[in-house]
């Protein structure tokens, strides 16, 4: 069986939970060979150790930012159009590409133009998500208007899909016909939490905090606010060094700051560490998410003066404070969905 799977490039999370689907689907059933189209970057792939052709292909736009917490609409608007006034175009290559490799299913997370090229190609195509695109540029008075006929666009490919797999979190999906709902899927620590504290040299008089703003990063000064705060804080850039994972620091922290974003509610909701959040500027996934973490996590907004002030540690001790959340939330998605795409599993 040959699977096609295109990823969003926007950020890491989608590669991130994608990546665990593959392990799922290749734990499942080995003779998979799936060929990853993303723009999302390679050693993503290389470092999880999963096995994927990996090929660089632009499946969509996401929205440009200008850091972790700061949308570009002018950008993105202006990149959609140029994208999807080449759409049908792009849909033609991509399916003459499926035909060339003798690909069985396409799946995405969630770039339209997977589904419109499966079309194409007489192939079946599953979406597997927590939102949609035209979904969040829906959410953007000026974006019809500059760019006409985008949003029709994404919905017309959408609607060719055979299977949409909703994630928690979700929002959109207006267009798909045939939708089933599935539990998170989320990366998990491998490590206990004191073997990783051991190997970062995390003293234990003061509370870890993990700061996580995926690739885009946030200029401020970490060491600076530690200090000042009596708090330990790790930035990414650490948090990443081998022989760790992501998921493990996670874990190992007593709390996370961050903002928003499907991956690392998911990876804090599997390991049970509470989130600091702050604004992730307009986007539309942020406001459901505000809205149901607290069912599911502890969490505390911080509003963005005192994160950038690195006025924490009230925030720290208020978070850890809470009770446990009312929910303890499913993350099992990756091998659900593994089975209902291998057809193994008798949901419906």
């Amino acid at each position: 069986m040959v699977i096609a799977f295109y990823i969003s490039g926007h950020g890491f999370g989608h590669a991130s939970r994608s990546i665990e689907l593959i392990r799922a689907l290749l734990g499942t059933q080995p003779d998979v060979r799936i060929i990853v189209r993303t723009a999302a970057p390679q050693w993503l792939f290389d470092v999880a150790g999963v096995r994927v052709e990996y090929r660089t292909v632009e499946p969509d736009v996401g929205m440009t930012q200008r850091d972790a917490v700061t949308m570009d609409v002018a950008e993105t608007t202006r990149r959609a159009r140029a994208f999807y006034g080449t759409f049908a175009q792009r849909a033609d290559d991509e399916a003459a590409f499926l035909a060339s490799a003798r690909v069985d299913l396409v799946l995405s997370d969630i770039p339209p133009l997977a589904h419109a090229a499966a079309a194409r190609a007489g192939v079946a195509s599953i979406a597997i998500g927590n939102f949609t695109w035209d979904w969040i540029y829906d959410a953007y008075a000026t974006f019809e208007r500059d760019a006409p006929g985008v949003t029709r666009t994404i919905r017309d490919a959408y609607a060719l899909a055979d299977r949409a797999l909703r994630l928690p979190l979700h929002g959109g999906f207006a267009t798909f016909t045939t939708i089933t709902d599935i539990p998170f899927i989320a990366r998990r620590a491998s490590r206990a939490p004191e073997d990783t504290r051991r190997i970062l040299g995390i003293p234990g008089d003061r509370p870890f905090v993990l700061a996580s703003f995926g690739g885009y990063g946030l200029d401020v000064p970490y060491d600076e606010i530690a200090r000042r705060e009596r708090l330990t804080v790790l930035a990414p850039a650490a948090a990443l060094a081998p022989p760790l994972a992501y998921p493990d620091v996670v874990a190992a922290a007593d709390v996370v700051l961050t903002k928003p974003g499907y991956g690392i509610i998911s990876e804090c909701i599997a390991s049970e560490t509470p989130m600091l959040y702050t604004s992730r500027g307009q986007f539309a996934e942020y406001d459901v998410m505000v809205a149901e973490m607290p069912r599911m996590l502890r969490c505390r907004f911080i509003p963005p003066d005192d994160l950038r002030a690195g006025r924490w540690r009230a925030h720290v001790d208020a978070v850890l404070a809470q009770a446990q959340p009312p929910e303890r939330a499913g993350v099992d998605g990756a091998a659900v969905a593994a089975d209902l795409i291998l057809g193994r599993n008798p949901r419906t």
